[in-house]
């Protein structure tokens, strides 16, 4: 593949052009070479990179999550085991917030059964929040 522009880069990858911006400032992409005519110019490698990055994304990983695994990947000594601790500790940050989505989904099921819903002034949403 032939190197590509910013805007074809978000393009290809469907990322926010200011967020591959983003990136770049925050040292997630690097800097890409520039073309003779001070244009940045992204290969395929550049490319990959921010598809991992938009995947880990999508998978909940924050950014110093994927600052680690590309730390990993970067330096060629990522192993299987390193990579494993980092998924297994983001796997229980999620499995912890789905329980506390699953506590909220009940309380919040619960609440809004006992809501009559009609016009009375007493409300049963509004006086569960009140006893907090």
């Amino acid at each position: 593949m032939k190197p590509i522009s910013r805007g074809e880069l978000a393009r290809v990858t469907g990322c926010n052009l200011e967020t591959i911006r983003y990136y770049e400032t925050v040292g997630i992409m690097p800097n890409p070479p520039r073309t003779a005519k001070g244009y940045r110019s992204y290969d395929d490698s550049l490319v990959r990179r921010l598809k991992f990055v938009m995947r880990s994304r999508d998978l909940g990983f924050s950014l110093e999550e994927i600052r680690g695994l590309l730390g990993l990947v970067d330096d060629r000594t990522q192993t299987c085991a390193q990579v494993q601790t980092v998924a297994e500790a983001h796997l229980d940050d999620v499995q912890a917030k789905i329980a506390d989505l699953m506590r909220i989904e009940r309380v919040l099921s619960e609440t809004v059964a006992r809501c009559t819903g009609d016009g009375a002034p007493k409300c049963a949403v509004i006086d569960a929040l009140l006893e907090a």
